[in-house]
């Protein structure tokens, strides 16, 4: 029985638009909801960088582009972002260690928008995850990337969890998908 939901598909294809409807949703019915997406941050419309966004409102940096000749003491890179540490642990850690162990109004659902690549140079966050994967009294609804390149240790862990179901978002069902998903999350609180 599948206790979280994650999204998986190709970058851009609407994994956080649908997190942010299934938010939406979910919410509307009465279910205790937390946790943060990222979005991209543009400029003249050119994309420089990605943002943090708690469902509180809070908001702070996650990367920003980088120059080539920028100094050492930033090393968390991922191609030409460089990842703002400081910044998306100061925003995301207290939200998932705010983890209870649940209530007698069910399950409450963390959003983890995404396991990926930037957010891993955290240990506190990849911690954080695992603690919030084994509490009894939570739900996560989150976005995975595609296997590409190096395994990333955590996503491979969660995409072989046995409690997990993975949604693949295409082009051909992301305009269809937004029910199951809630359905499988809503089913996954019970």
């Amino acid at each position: 029985m599948a206790k979280h939901v994650f999204l998986t598909g190709p970058p851009g294809i609407g994994k956080t638009t649908l997190i942010q409807k299934a938010t939406e949703v979910l919410k509307s019915s009465g279910v205790p909801i937390d946790g943060f997406y990222t979005e991209e941050v543009r400029e003249s419309g050119r994309r420089i960088g990605f943002d943090v966004i708690t469902l509180s409102g809070r908001r702070g940096t996650l990367s920003r582009l980088g120059s080539d000749s920028s100094t050492a003491r930033h090393e968390y890179r991922v191609g030409q972002y460089i990842v703002d540490l400081v910044s998306f642990e100061h925003l995301v850690l207290p939200v998932l260690r705010n983890v209870d162990l649940g209530s007698d109004t069910g399950k409450k659902v963390y959003v983890i928008d995404e396991v990926g690549k930037m957010e891993l140079f955290s240990r506190s966050f990849i911690q954080a995850v695992r603690q919030t994967l084994t509490a009894s009294g939570t739900t996560i609804l989150g976005t995975i990337p595609i296997p590409k390149g190096k395994p990333l240790g955590l996503v491979e862990e969660i995409r072989s969890r046995k409690d997990v179901k993975v949604f693949n978002v295409t082009k051909e069902n992301r305009d269809n998908i937004l029910q199951d998903i809630v359905t499988t999350v809503q089913d996954c609180r019970k």
